[in-house]
C-alpha cells in the first residue's frame, strides 16, 4: 500500500514485517517503549520464534515516509465470547520526525482493512491515559473508549500463584469469591 501523504510531500508504504525486519521491529518497540516509559523484556529471539515461526502469534506492518522507516503496528487475532473475532492491536507506533504526516492513519487503515477482509467485529486495543494525542487520534477515527472497563494483568508472582487451584495471591488474604 503506498500513497501520498497531502503536506507531507512524501510518499508512505505499509508492508508486512518479514523475519528480516526483526532487528528493526525490535528497535522500533525499543523506540515506543522508551516513548511510553515503559519496559521491555521481549527479545529479538522471541520476536523471531513467535512472529515469524510456524504458527505465528502476531503480525506486524512496517511505514515507509520519503524511503525512511516511520513506523509500525503490531497486532493478534482475539476473540470476544460476546461479539465473536477481532484483532488487537498491540502497537501503532510514529517516529517522531514522522508524526503529523499520515503515517499513523496509513498504518491504522492497513490493520482496519485487514480485519474487515478477515471477518471481525473490529479492533482492540489499549492507550495510555495521559496519552492525549493517541486517544484524540483514535476518537477522530471512531474508537469509543469503554469507560467501565479496566485493564489489568497477571504476572510474575502472582501469575505462578493463580496457576494453582486453591491459589492465593502472594501478600493477600484468602479470597472469598
Amino acid at each position: 500500500m503506498s500513497h501520498d501523504s497531502p503536506g507531507s510531500g512524501a510518499a508512505i508504504t505499509v508492508r508486512p514485517a518479514v523475519a528480516a525486519d526483526v532487528p528493526l521491529l525490535k528497535s522500533l518497540i525499543d523506540r515506543m517503549a522508551a516513548f511510553e516509559r515503559l519496559p521491555v523484556t521481549v527479545t529479538r529471539e522471541a520476536l523471531l520464534a513467535d512472529g515469524f515461526g510456524p504458527q505465528p502469534l502476531f503480525r506486524a506492518l512496517i511505514a515507509q515516509a520519503g524511503g525512511a522507516t516511520a513506523g509500525y503496528a503490531l497486532y493478534h487475532s482475539c476473540y470476544s465470547s460476546f461479539s465473536g473475532k477481532a484483532i488487537f492491536l498491540e502497537d501503532l507506533y510514529v517516529e517522531p520526525e514522522a508524526r503529523r504526516k499520515r503515517v499513523a492513519q496509513a498504518l491504522l487503515a492497513r490493520v482496519a482493512a485487514t480485519a474487515i477482509d478477515e471477518g471481525c467485529f473490529g479492533l482492540v486495543f489499549n492507550t495510555l491515559l495521559w496519552n492525549t494525542t493517541a486517544l484524540a487520534f483514535f476518537q477522530h477515527a471512531g474508537a469509543q473508549r469503554l469507560e467501565d472497563w479496566g485493564v489489568l494483568t497477571l504476572t510474575g508472582e502472582a501469575l505462578q500463584a493463580a496457576s494453582v487451584e486453591g491459589w492465593t495471591a502472594p501478600g493477600r488474604p484468602e479470597s472469598t469469591i
